[in-house]
C-alpha cells in the first residue's frame, strides 16, 4: 500500500514504439529539449485540453519525469534565501528540492477540517517576506484532493498580486473521479506568463520506469531550466520519448480503463478502512491515495506504520514523511491490485485490533 505507481503495464502499442526506436537505431543523443515530434504533440495537447498556446521550440522542455521538472525550476529560478511556498503535507521532493536550491520553504497548511484544501488566508498568514515562488499540486499527493476552480482562482489572484512564480504540478491530471474536474492553473488570468505546468507520462500511462515528463512555460523561465537540464543529464532517453509520443497520439482507452479500475479500488479501500476502529478517512477525488486519520491509535504515525509492516506485512507511508502537518495520518496507495487491497485490509484490521 506504499507504492506510488500504477501496477499496470503500458499499452502494447507504447511498448512497440520503444522497440521500434531501438530497431531503427534511434539510440543517439536526442535534442536537449526533447524530440521535436513529442514537443509538438504536447503543444497540441495543451491546445486541445486547455486552450493554451505554447511554442514547441522555446516553451516546452522534456524532462526526466515530473520530479526533475520541479527540481530544474527550483535550481534555475531560486536564489539563496528566496522563500518558496509548498503544501504541508505535500509531495516528498518539494522540501528537499527547495533546500538544495538554497531556498527557504514556507509551509501552506492543508488541514483536514478544510478538506485538505489550500486556503488563501492560510497562505497569506505564512508569508514572512516576499515569496519568490509557490508550488501547487492538484490532484494532490498525498491527500487525493482535487482543487476546485474557485480555490485555484483565489491562489492565482494571490500569485499575481504578490508577483510570484508558480510551479503547478499536474502529473495526476487525468486521474479524477465522480464529478471532480481538473483545471490547469496556467489558464487563469495573469497566470500563463508566471506558471510552469509540470506533466508526466508516469501516472497517466503507467510509464514510471520510462522517466519521461514535461514542463510548459514562458520562454524566459524555460530557457534557464534548459541550461540546468543540459549540464546535468544532457537529454532524456530517446526510445523512451518515442514511446511517450505513441502514448500521447495513440488510443486513449487504456487511460479510461485504468482510472475506472482505480475507482473500484478507491471505493474498496475507503469503505474498508472506515470499518476498522482507529481509522477515519474521506473519499478522495483524484490520484490514487487515501490519507487516513490515525490519531485514534494515540501513537506517532511512523510507529503505526512500522507496526503494520512488522505485524501485518503491509506497507504504508507515515504522514510525517510529507511534512509537519502530516503527522497523525497514514497514506495508503490503491495502485495495488483489488485482491491485494482486500488482503491488506484483513491484515490491517488484525493489527489494529491488537494495538487499540
Amino acid at each position: 500500500m506504499g507504492v506510488c505507481e500504477p501496477d499496470f503495464t503500458p499499452p502494447k502499442h507504447v511498448l512497440e514504439a520503444a522497440k521500434l526506436a531501438l530497431d531503427e537505431g534511434r539510440t543517439h543523443y536526442p535534442p536537449t529539449t526533447g524530440i521535436q515530434e513529442l514537443r509538438e504533440a504536447l503543444v497540441e495537447k495543451a491546445r486541445h485540453d486547455y486552450g493554451l498556446s505554447y511554442d514547441p521550440d522555446s516553451e516546452i522542455l522534456i524532462t526526466v519525469g515530473g520530479t526533475q521538472a520541479v527540481f530544474l525550476a527550483l535550481q534555475a529560478l531560486i536564489n539563496p534565501g528566496d522563500e518558496v511556498l509548498i503544501p504541508d503535507p505535500g509531495f516528498l521532493c518539494y522540501e528537499p528540492s527547495v533546500l538544495m536550491a538554497g531556498g527557504t520553504p514556507v509551509y501552506m497548511p492543508l488541514l483536514e477540517k478544510n478538506g485538505f484544501r489550500i486556503e488563501e488566508e492560510d497562505v497569506i498568514s505564512q508569508i514572512i517576506k516576499k515569496c519568490r515562488m509557490m508550488i501547487i499540486n492538484s490532484p494532490n499527493n498525498p491527500t487525493g484532493v482535487v482543487m476546485s476552480h474557485g480555490d485555484l482562482a483565489s491562489l492565482a489572484k494571490l500569485a499575481v498580486e504578490r508577483d510570484m512564480l508558480v510551479i503547478s504540478d499536474e502529473v495526476y491530471e487525468k486521474i479524477t473521479y465522480d464529478d471532480a474536474r481538473h483545471f490547469c492553473l496556467a489558464t487563469f488570468p495573469g497566470m500563463r506568463e508566471r506558471t510552469l505546468v509540470v506533466g508526466s507520462f508516469s501516472k497517466t500511462y503507467a510509464m514510471t520506469g520510462f522517466r519521461v515528463g514535461n514542463v510548459y512555460g514562458p520562454r524566459e523561465l524555460i530557457s534557464p531550466m534548459m541550461l540546468v537540464h543540459q549540464y546535468s543529464v544532457a537529454c532524456v532517453d530517446g526510445p523512451a520519448q518515442y514511446a511517450a509520443l505513441e502514448a500521447l497520439k495513440g488510443p486513449q482507452e487504456f487511460v479510461r480503463e485504468m482510472v475506472s479500475e482505480f475507482d473500484r479500488r478507491r471505493r474498496l479501500l475507503y469503505s474498508g478502512l472506515n470499518e476498522i476502529e482507529g481509522f477515519r478517512c474521506s473519499l478522495p477525488k483524484g490520484a490514487f491515495y487515501i490519507f487516513a486519520n490515525v490519531e485514534g491509535f494515540q501513537m506517532p504515525s511512523e510507529k503505526l506504520a512500522e507496526l503494520l509492516v512488522s505485524q501485518g506485512r503491509v506497507i504504508t507511508v507515515p504522514g510525517s514523511a510529507f511534512g509537519k502537518r502530516g503527522e497523525g495520518y497514514l497514506r495508503f496507495s490503491y495502485a495495488a491490485a483489488y485482491d491485494k487491497i482486500e488482503e491488506a485490509l484483513n491484515r490491517i484490521a488484525k493489527v489494529a485490533k491488537a494495538v487499540m
